[in-house]
């Protein structure tokens, strides 16, 4: 027998001796070891799975230069905003064809502010008929943001103007809630005699546009609502209050929804997140989500409000039905006292700025003469107050943005002469005027007719 052999015989006996690496580990060392194995198949599994309901949604990541946070927010938010909140811009469009991005009319904005440490969170709906700077000097209706930039210019319209620190979205179609709704078995609301035919003069749109059937409602009072029907109690503005009372049912909706949900099992879960997400878009990343979703159950709604507060509607010329703020400088200052329950919140000099240019936009626009403008059509879907370009405006006439000033001036030729703060130089008009100039600080002429003044910026 040669010397090869004899070797290869002695490893097969030796190998058959000691056996395999398994069979010579023990037994309970063999069980933790199987079990070990099927926990990493799941959590694997799992993960795999999560990934495939994460690519449904259209996630869009948002550039931290892109985003605006006023400089004295920046420097004082561990004072005026705590560390422990997160401020979301909630947003809610009538998307016909799926696009959640810009071109769509946002006719549900809402600020959802999580307080991080105590699990509960509070809602600011952002009437969108309110007079704001769009983010860049343009002084159009807020919910115009959305249409021109999408959710970064909606983001920072929010931002600017309500000194917030907002840096992610999540945009729905009005489509979303009425799956919603469905798949947790609808929402107990108490529907009003006023309120009744309105539903159900829109419930066959709302059907249409969602692809749903359209069921008429019987009655008023208190009944559970169907996805439908829900969608369209959201949505109507023809009763008192318009678009006042239409934010109120609009988080009272989403109050509902959040209370169903929290109880909801696991299948109704899954159902909601296949049929929901591809309708849904958001700048959150797949690990935000898994981390607020662990305990999305201990979050607590705790309040809502709307924004602002005190307000005035006027129909100006060039601009429609606008809600107007009676002084932002003190409705942000009420903003932050209900968010972040801090008293004597100074505004930003960005947020005094705003206020004074308002006013400005308000007096140029009145100025010019009362258009008229009908508010019929004002009701639920469509509100003809503005089209997808900064200068056509369906509500009545080309808008024409004014030039507040923002740097010295003085206000040109009338009987009287202005100091200007802004950069404007303008005629004083007939009897001196109350142009400013441009900026926060009106000339001094005794007049009240602002004359034709023009000015550069």
């Amino acid at each position: 027998m040669s010397k090869n052999v004899r070797r290869r015989g002695r490893r097969r006996a030796r190998a058959k001796k000691k056996g395999n690496w398994f069979t010579r580990l023990k037994m309970w060392q063999r069980v933790l070891l199987v079990v070990g194995c099927v926990i990493l198949c799941v959590i694997f599994g799992a993960v795999a799975y999560v990934y495939a309901k994460w690519s449904k949604i259209d996630s869009q990541a948002l550039k931290a230069d892109d985003i605006i946070i006023n400089e004295e927010v920046k420097l004082n938010k561990d004072i005026d905003l705590g560390d422990g909140y997160t401020n979301v811009a909630l947003f809610g469009v009538d998307s016909r064809d799926g696009n959640l991005g810009e071109g769509n009319r946002t006719d549900c904005i809402i600020v959802a502010s999580l307080n991080n440490e105590t699990k509960e969170i509070k809602m600011v709906s952002v009437y969108r008929d309110t007079l704001l700077d769009l983010s860049e000097g343009t002084y159009q209706k807020c919910n115009g943001a959305y249409s021109y930039g999408g959710p970064v210019m909606a983001i920072n319209m929010l931002n600017m103007n309500l000194d917030l620190d907002i840096q992610d979205y999540v945009t729905v179609d009005f489509g979303a809630i009425a799956d919603v709704v469905d798949l947790v078995g609808g929402v107990e609301i108490e529907v009003t005699e006023e309120e009744l035919p309105y539903i159900n003069q829109y419930i066959p749109e709302t059907a249409k546009s969602a692809n749903k059937t359209a069921n008429l409602l019987q009655s008023a009072g208190l009944q559970t609502l169907d996805g439908v029907q829900a969608t369209t109690y959201a949505r109507i503005r023809s009763t008192a209050g318009g678009d006042f009372t239409r934010t109120e049912r609009q988080r009272l909706v989403v109050e509902k929804i959040f209370e169903k949900v929290k109880t909801s099992d696991l299948g109704t879960l899954n159902a909601i997140i296949d049929r929901v997400f591809p309708q849904v878009s958001t700048s959150f990343t797949l690990q935000e989500v898994l981390m607020y979703a662990s305990a999305y159950s201990e979050y607590t709604l705790v309040g809502n409000m709307g924004f602002p507060e005190d307000k005035y509607t006027d129909t100006l010329s060039g601009l429609g039905s606008v809600v107007i703020p009676d002084d932002l400088v003190s409705n942000v200052t009420k903003l932050h006292e209900f968010l972040f329950g801090r008293t004597g919140y100074t505004p930003s000099s960005t947020v005094q700025t705003v206020n004074s240019n308002i006013a400005y936009t308000v007096s140029s626009a009145q100025s010019s003469g009362t258009e008229s403008y009908d508010d019929s059509s004002d009701t639920y879907y469509d509100d003809g107050s503005y089209d997808n370009g900064y200068t056509e405006n369906t509500g009545g006439g080309d808008y024409v943005e004014p030039t507040p000033p923002t740097d010295g001036g003085t206000g040109g030729d009338g009987s009287g002469t202005g100091d200007g703060s802004g950069g404007d130089t303008g005629d004083g008009g007939d009897t001196g005027g109350t142009d400013p100039g441009g900026g926060t600080d009106p000339g001094t002429g005794g007049g009240t007719d602002p004359g034709g003044g023009t000015g550069t910026q």
